[in-house]
């Protein structure tokens, strides 16, 4: 008999090949085979399926070396041709009559006999393989691990999508699978003898034409001495592989003990193990399993898979698996099975070419090889406790993170390196980048991957506040540049809008009470103890809708694990809310069917990937200056000679830059386009002259302008503000310059801002002299303790400081202002508090939560 640590591992994986570009499986096997190694890489059936093959191993350490290798080996080759790989069972967009099987004799065979077995064999899988020389122990083990094969199935069920459309199952592959003749239980076996002449005799009645297609669940290799899994589907994620070799060698070692002690084997019971097989299939991770032998009645699968994961811990630990195997089946249970992730994708847009698009992302870096001399096992990340952290308070995990720390901290500080460098690979992939002044190069968008929970309650409040405040501020623009009653009344003094140096006489160009704000960027902050307060307000041209969306896809796209709630608010539709609300802004003359562009300075411009992506998204063109002219006192476009009507213009540039940029006539745009706003036949979103809402003295009046125009009480906070330009205020400020906050009051981006307590004396004399010499160009505030939140900072968990920047769209009918359901977090760099992506900020995928739902 052979040694029972002598238990070698190997895998054979099945990948689907398809065009990066159409997302289609594509009969381009050949072409990459060409370019490997014949010992590793194989062809199989079909010509769009590449077959692997790992070097033996003695550890779940060693096997997932292996299949990264390959994996590694064999994508070199086909991204170098415009073609992707997808481990999984099945691929969404295939045309059958584009995929012919592989021209050999034995392959041709097949299709004449089998017809449309054959053709629609699509599908790919993935087989382990444990040694077991002795083949009569091997034909025992197959038995003894059929009651298991279910839960296997389950977590390896990637499969949902066949021939373009959801199955409504998790493993469409397995029911292809089964119709083989072959296929699934082979029946009581007691030998190798016995185990030959059952093969001999299907082949024998014509069933079958060699012993390679006998096609059992679990069967001695017909050309290797191992028993071989062969129930699973393909899985895009290594460390599914692993977990489900792990298992199965436990399975198979404990098969040989009861083997060898002489135990029957267990009751053959076939029409409820294809049951059992029936509903993993149906079910994956996300419904009910047969918890076999156990019982007959189904529990949840979480259940079942504990169950065996705790029967095996025995044989695991022998095996030195155990730990490894515990958390990763944990890490598997936590973030659900590939299906389910593949139909959250097609979810988010529709689109089932997002669904090939996870496929392929995952396949490339769903797993790292581990760390040289480590356990396999990813080190874990430790949680810190900070007060006033909105993720770990103190000593405590709060309830909206309880489900997503598991997740990370068992994903650990390389696999988490390794899902950065699958993000910086598709920002670059899309262009999400930015740029800052005095830089040539263009900078990636800074992305950190722990999402931020926004709560139900805390977000249906903030909504309510963010409207409000922006109705008032859009009455603000309407009085200030109109008959000001708001200072003739005494709410504001006059010298806080005179001396505003955003105070532009292109402002008087909009006439009456109507929008001036249609998208306002309103900056919040939370306290220490949990209170929302505003930071500031944008009514130029605030930046940041886009890369909300973006982080979204990111998160999606690099950490698919992650458990959602069921109340995520999706920000798939803020597109269309930011459309409507421009078009309602049209002028009387533009008609029923209003024109709109997205006017930007083109890939120059710091935000390029925004504009694109946003006038992609509501299906607008993107145009530049040099597009646009006025005839006959309408603002058109040219292009290709032709010429197009324009009614709104989403302005995503300066003022100063708007006014002096040259337009389609050679000719500076600005006096032309301000004769088309006078005479009322287009719209400019936002408008001229915004930047004095934007102010941080006139900030400190907006809790007064909320009451003044509304009649209602201001249902946010602001943060308490000094006026320089009021004596005994200026007074306070130059004796605290070191407690507080100083800002000038045309300041944008984090520019100039001065933190009391982190400044030199230096700085702060400086300050001091330039607000004595123009205090009017000056406010203080009161330092917020900004809440921290955590980011993975290549190593570990620590806290930052974070604010958050919400959209307010309003359009120009009377409509009451929507808040976006897209909101970007910021986040401030070690050891500051200033969160501007300008001054080395990041951002994060923010999850706004809805009333109703965990």
């Amino acid at each position: 008999m052979p040694a029972t640590n002598a238990l070698t591992l190997g895998a054979e994986e099945e990948l689907h090949v398809v065009d990066l570009a159409t997302r289609e499986l594509v009969p381009r096997a050949p072409e990459v085979l060409d370019q490997l190694d014949p010992k590793h890489f194989s062809a199989e059936l079909h010509r769009s399926v590449v077959e692997t093959n790992t070097p033996v191993s003695t550890t779940l350490d060693g096997l997932r070396e292996g299949i990264v290798e390959r994996r590694r080996a064999a994508l070199a080759v086909a991204e170098s041709l415009g073609l992707g790989l997808v481990a999984a069972g099945t691929v969404p967009l295939v045309d059958l009559d584009t995929l012919p099987v592989t021209p050999t004799t034995r392959y041709r065979r097949m299709l004449s006999e089998y017809q449309m077995l054959v053709r629609e064999q699509l599908i790919c899988g993935a087989q382990v393989h444990v040694g077991v020389p002795d083949r009569d122990e091997a034909v025992s083990v197959a038995q003894r691990v059929v009651p298991a094969l279910p839960v296997l199935l389950a977590l390896s069920a990637s499969s949902p999508f066949w021939m373009g459309e959801d199955s409504g199952y998790a493993s469409a592959r397995s029911l292809v699978w089964t119709r083989w003749p072959t296929a699934g239980d082979s029946g009581e076996l007691h030998s190798a003898e016995e185990f030959d002449m059952l093969v001999n005799d299907l082949i024998a009645s014509g069933a079958i034409s060699d012993p390679k297609m006998v096609y059992f669940d679990v069967r001695p290799s017909a050309h290797v001495p191992t028993v071989e899994l062969r129930v699973t589907d393909a899985c895009p994620d290594v460390d599914t592989v692993v977990l489900l070799a792990g298992l199965f060698r436990a399975l198979v070692r404990r098969a040989q003990e009861d083997y060898r002690a002489g135990k029957p084997l267990p009751p053959s019971r076939p029409p409820l193990h294809r049951a059992a097989m029936w509903r993993a299939a149906r079910s994956g991770l996300e419904g009910d399993l047969l918890d076999l032998p156990r019982s007959p009645v189904a529990v949840p699968a979480a259940t079942a898979v504990e169950h065996l994961v705790g029967e095996l811990r025995p044989h695991l630990e022998a095996l030195g698996d155990w730990e490894q195997v515990f958390d990763l089946s944990a890490r598997a249970l936590s973030r659900g099975s590939s299906a389910a992730r593949q139909r959250r994708a097609l979810q988010r847009r529709g689109r089932i070419a997002d669904v090939v698009d996870l496929l392929v992302s995952e396949t490339r870096g769903g797993a790292a090889a581990p760390v040289p001399g480590g356990t396999g096992a990813p080190a874990r990340l430790v949680p810190y406790a900070v007060v006033g952290d909105e993720a770990f308070p103190e000593d405590a995990v709060t309830d909206e993170y309880a489900d997503m720390v598991p997740v990370l901290t068992a994903l650990g500080a390389t696999g988490l390196r390794h899902r950065e460098d699958a993000r910086d690979e598709e920002q670059r992939a899309n262009g999400v980048t930015f740029s800052v002044a005095g830089e040539a190069a263009t900078r990636l968008f800074p992305f950190d991957l722990v999402p931020r929970v926004v709560p139900a309650t805390g977000w249906t409040a903030l909504q309510s506040g963010l409207t409000q405040r922006v109705r008032a501020l859009n009455a603000f623009l309407a009085d200030v540049y109109d008959g000001r009653q708001i200072v003739a009344d005494g709410i504001i003094p006059e010298w806080v809008i005179d001396g505003s140096p955003e105070l532009r006489a292109s402002g008087a160009l909009v006439a009456g009470q109507g929008t001036r704000a249609q998208v306002a960027g309103v900056d919040l902050v939370r306290d220490e103890d949990g209170k929302w307060c505003v930071l500031e307000d944008n009514l130029r041209v605030p930046s940041g809708i886009a890369y909300a969306m973006q982080n979204r896809r990111l998160t999606e796209s690099i950490l698919p694990e992650l458990p959602r709630p069921r109340n995520l608010i999706p920000v798939e539709d803020t597109p269309r809310l930011l459309k409507q609300a421009l078009l309602a802004s049209a002028k009387p003359s533009a008609g029923d069917n209003p024109s709109l562009v997205v006017l930007s300075q083109g890939p120059d411009d710091s935000a390029w990937f925004e504009h694109r992506m946003l006038a992609e998204a509501m299906g607008v063109p993107v145009v530049r200056s040099t597009e646009l002219f006025v005839e006959d006192g309408r603002v058109r476009r040219l292009r290709d000679g032709k010429r197009y009507p324009v009614d709104v213009i989403y302005l995503r540039m300066g003022e100063d830059s708007l006014v002096h940029s040259p337009g389609a006539d050679g000719m500076p745009l600005g006096p032309s386009l301000v004769s088309a706003l006078h005479a009322e036949t287009v719209t400019l979103a936002n408008a001229l002259g915004n930047g004095i809402g934007d102010d941080k003295a006139v900030y400190a009046y907006v809790p007064k302008m909320i009451e003044y125009y509304l009649s209602e009480k201001p249902l946010l906070a602001d943060v308490p503000t000094y006026l320089c330009g009021v004596p005994d205020q200026r007074a306070e400020v130059l004796s605290r310059l070191d407690e507080l906050v100083s800002k000038p009051v045309d300041g944008y981006g984090g520019d100039r801002i001065v933190i009391g307590p982190h400044a030199t004396a230096d700085e702060l004399d400086a300050l001091r002299r330039q607000i004595r010499t123009a205090p009017h160009r000056w406010v203080a505030q009161d330092l917020v303790r900004l809440s921290t939140h955590p980011v993975f900072d290549g190593h570990q968990l620590a806290p930052r400081h974070v604010d958050l920047r919400a959209f307010v769209f309003t359009g120009g009918d009377g409509s009451k202002p929507v808040v976006a359901p897209a909101a970007l977090t910021r986040v401030a760099p070690a050891g500051s508090m200033i969160v501007n992506s300008s001054r080395g900020g990041g951002s994060k995928d923010t999850w706004l939560l809805a009333e109703g739902g965990k």
